[in-house]
């Protein structure tokens, strides 16, 4: 009976996941499509634009949704506080459509197009910062990087799709319907993830932080398919943990991000952002086309290049999704990751200075450097795109899940925005040396992973609050002084030895009293007001 309760209860679980990750499809195609749009010379004639301005075309087309998905992650926000994830999901995907609406229709006008980009990606932006939280929210701590993880599949089985369809309708008569095609083909996704909403219940934190303990206990019960001892054990450490949170941290203030604990969260998820776009691989994606004919000169054959590189993507996270992402830890993949992803590119960038690419020739160069480029992108695809989404949406406590979360996936689209807008020109401006700079940046990833990521797979959301709202590292204890009394089992700081103080393994402020089993203590917590 409990094998089959597990069984139903794990189908549900992906269920969420699957409506959920219509979200990344969404995001994934819209991204990868407009690169292949915007060499069509039907987009061309459609828009009255000429050669000259191809590049600030390009820049704007893609730079400016991510604008206004920066801005729909913040907007968001308030909106699932308030209301709740699941109507927040319902208005991401309305205005999505809406926007698309606007991309499709031929204008002739550019500034609508620009429009119906910035409202797509308010929709997108909203939605980013909504789908890992609810994802985490409502998984089995066993199986939440897995699931995390199914967003960056869906988002490159969107990226993907839009390949080939540019690929596909590469070969149409040169008119406004083989551009409108692919574009008007993102209501699909968009679609499916508003109506799928229909269909789940509420997050059951959201609800407890809300004080509908009744309907976070139905909703309890549907996810985990079942109300049996092990489950409610587990409702029931949630509403501990909220319960604690809230006594701890009552009444928000936004100077409260600025607390120690909690900006220190906000730096890891600003930069685990400002890394994964540095890597290059989104750039990758806008502009597949664009980068190839850097290492095998113009022509037809860069769409269907840019196509093998989204089936590598797609491959390469459904083999992380189904076999690494709750095998190892999160800090090896991601160092190991960008350290490989580094001899990638500054190989790319050693072989293409030293044998350019000659138009319409197949060279061994110009097929190692697409070698090199597809091996960067399966690294990738094995730590940075998957792993920095579950991370973010583990690290912030319920407390400032939203807006943290919201920074850190704000952060994302700036850095997406600022390389998206910057990538046309970079190419233009130094060719050959762009694999070079973000072979340089992603050896500054490894240095950050290293030094300032602390490991999050394998525990509860409350294990890791406790993680950065404890006390210091052994290590960091010795380097700022601290001294290690072996009868108490506890460390002290010069200023606690002067006052017969001394902290526990736990965190906890001790008297020297405490010895003889008498505590007092206060305990770290995140956003203290």
């Amino acid at each position: 009976m409990e094998a089959l309760r597990l069984s139903k209860a794990r189908w549900r679980t992906y269920w969420l996941a699957a409506v959920l990750c219509c979200g990344g499809a969404l995001f994934g195609y819209d991204s990868g499509v407009i690169g292949g749009v915007l060499t069509f010379k039907s987009f061309q004639d459609s828009f009255q634009f000429t050669a000259a301005q191809k590049t600030r075309v390009s820049s704007i087309a893609v730079g400016i949704q991510q604008a206004g998905a920066l801005a729909g992650c913040f907007i968001i926000w308030p909106v699932t506080n308030r209301y709740g994830r699941r109507i927040a999901m319902m208005l991401c995907s309305l205005i999505f459509c809406l926007g698309v609406v606007l991309e499709v229709i031929d204008t002739h006008s550019l500034p609508v197009f620009y429009f119906g980009r910035v409202i797509c990606g308010l929709g997108i932006g909203g939605s980013a910062t909504i789908i890992p939280i609810y994802m985490a929210e409502m998984s089995p701590k066993e199986i939440r990087g897995q699931l995390g993880s199914c967003y960056q599949l869906t988002y490159t089985i969107g990226i993907l799709v839009s390949y080939w369809i540019d690929y596909g309708v590469e070969a149409m008569p040169s008119s406004a319907s083989q551009w409108q095609l692919p574009i008007g083909l993102q209501l699909v996704p968009g679609a499916l993830m508003g109506l799928g909403m229909f269909s789940l219940d509420e997050s059951v934190r959201w609800l407890l932080a809300h004080g509908k303990t009744a309907e976070a206990w139905r909703s309890m019960v549907w996810i985990r398919a079942g109300d049996g001892p092990a489950v409610m054990e587990e409702f029931e450490e949630m509403r501990r943990g909220l319960e604690e949170e809230r006594h701890a941290t009552a009444g928000f203030r936004p100077r409260e991000l600025l607390e120690w604990p909690n900006l220190h969260r906000l730096l890891i998820g600003g930069g685990l952002f400002l890394a994964q776009q540095s890597t290059g691989s989104t750039a990758l994606a806008y502009f597949g086309p664009q980068f190839f004919s850097l290492l095998v000169g113009p022509g037809d054959k860069n769409l269907l290049l840019t196509g093998i590189f989204g089936a590598i993507k797609v491959v390469a996270c459904l083999i992380f999704v189904i076999f690494m992402s709750d095998r190892f830890g999160r800090r090896p993949l991601l160092a190991s990751g960008a350290a490989f992803m580094s001899v990638c590119m500054l190989a790319t960038a050693a072989v293409v200075k030293e044998y350019p690419p000659k138009d319409g020739a197949v060279t061994s160069a110009g097929i190692a450097t697409v070698a090199l480029i597809y091996l960067d992108i399966i690294a990738y695809n094995f730590s940075w795109g998957p792993l920095p989404w579950p991370c973010t949406s583990e690290i912030f406590p319920t407390r400032i899940r939203e807006p943290g979360v919201a920074f850190g996936v704000g952060s994302q689209w700036l850095f997406n925005f600022i390389w998206s807008f910057s990538t046309p020109y970079i190419i233009a401006g130094i060719g050959w040396a762009t694999f070079l700079l973000f072979g340089l940046l992603d050896i500054l990833i490894v240095a950050f992973t290293f030094f300032c990521l602390k490991e999050t797979a394998g525990k509860t959301l409350e294990e890791i609050n406790e993680m950065f709202d404890g006390v210091d590292s052994d290590a960091e204890r010795g380097w700022k002084g601290d001294t290690f009394d072996a009868e108490t089992e506890g460390y002290a700081s010069p200023a606690q030895n002067e006052r017969g103080q001394y902290l526990d393994r736990a965190g906890s402020v001790k008297s020297g009293q405490d010895k003889d089993g008498a505590m007092h203590f206060e305990q770290s917590t995140a956003g203290r007001a």
